[in-house]
């Protein structure tokens, strides 16, 4: 039985740090564990690294380094918590739909992985390889295509739980040594990120991009507007306003004056809507559709609701009435800016109908 080349595995990390710098608190972050299970090597969630014996004595040192760069991706890319909500949400729990994750993941990361440096190892998964178009997502690729002859070639792929969420048997666990926490994982992704975002003429567009995620990842801006305006319509709080139309409480101890009470009033929301000519019909569709809950939101109060459509310039507010009766004017500016820079282009006629 062959025994682990430790030196040479180890060499090849740092031979794949020197030609992708901005990676090595990850690659260094791995802790490499002998497994004679494993077909080539492997990586679980817990930032393990499993590596066979004879996979390392039969590979070339250049070609560990790309290997080991592949598979700390997967780690960094978040493909083992991605493969469990796909799991999730889409149903795919048998082992073919694990494998045709793993192959996605591989696509996701193989197509800008490789080159200045870096070889591409042999058997490498790449979107070419089954007539896909390159710089997707894991789950753009894995609704793509299905196990058939194309993929047949690739039973043998295990990239590990890292790579699509199922943990195996030959793993140790998140009780076994040198796991890393939760807090020591987020570190480690957030010093690459900040290694990419100061280097970005170095790094390919895959990597850039998912710096740029890390750093400001997307918020379902529905859901925190939605709420934030629930809660400002329904909220409890002092009143900030005076009225006569419900006498206050305290006129009894007044003989002979009424006093006001306090009134909260409901909030506004003005809505500002981009209508230069770099947004397209469906989106500004999409825009009235939102104004048409944030409505709905305060209550069906319409009158709360002002609606500014922006090219260029912001010429005129408008009351909220019909959705269908929003002049979306606009079209002929870049970006939205302040009103006070530039007249407003060209009009365009809306065509949606309120629903």
């Amino acid at each position: 039985m062959t025994a682990l080349d430790r030196d040479k595995l180890l060499a090849a990390r740092l031979y794949a740090a020197k030609v992708r710098p901005y990676l090595a608190t990850a690659l260094f972050a791995l802790h490499p564990v002998e497994s004679a299970r494993v077909p080539t090597m492997a990586v679980d969630r817990y930032w393990r690294c499993y590596a066979s014996p004879a996979f390392v004595d039969r590979t070339p040192l250049e070609d560990l380094a790309a290997v080991w760069v592949h598979e700390v991706a997967h780690l960094l890319r978040d493909h083992h918590g991605r493969g469990d909500r796909l799991a999730r949400d889409e149903g795919m729990s048998g082992p073919g739909d694990r494998l045709r994750m793993n192959i996605a993941a591989d696509c996701e990361i193989n197509d800008d992985a490789f080159g200045d440096g870096l070889v591409t190892p042999d058997g490498a998964v790449l979107p070419a390889t089954l007539c896909l178009p390159e710089g997707q997502l894991m789950e753009d690729y894995v609704r793509r295509f299905t196990l058939g002859p194309r993929t047949q070639g690739w039973v043998w792929l295990d990239c590990g739980s890292g790579a699509d969420g199922l943990e195996r048997e030959w793993e140790l666990g998140p009780d076994g040594g040198h796991a890393l926490t939760d807090q020591e994982r987020d570190a480690v992704r957030f010093r690459v990120a900040q290694g990419i975002n100061a280097r970005p003429g170095d790094v390919p567009q895959g990597w850039r991009r998912w710096a740029e995620e890390a750093f400001h990842p997307p918020q379902p801006w529905r859901e925190l507007l939605g709420a934030a305006v629930r809660s400002a319509v329904s909220g409890s709080g002092a009143g900030d306003d005076y009225t006569y139309h419900r006498p206050s409480r305290r006129s009894t101890s007044v003989p002979g004056a009424v006093l006001p009470s306090l009134r909260r009033r409901p909030p506004r929301v003005t809505v500002v809507i981009d209508t230069s000519g770099s947004v397209s019909d469906a989106e500004l569709g999409s825009a009235l559709l939102e104004v048409t809950a944030i409505a709905r939101a305060v209550g069906g109060r319409r009158d709360l609701v002002t609606v500014l459509p922006c090219d260029a310039a912001a010429p005129v507010a408008h009351q909220l009435c019909q959705v269908a009766e929003i002049p979306l004017a606009g079209g002929a500016g870049r970006t939205c800016g302040p009103a006070s820079t530039a007249r407003c282009g060209r009009g365009r006629s809306p065509t949606w109908s309120s629903r």
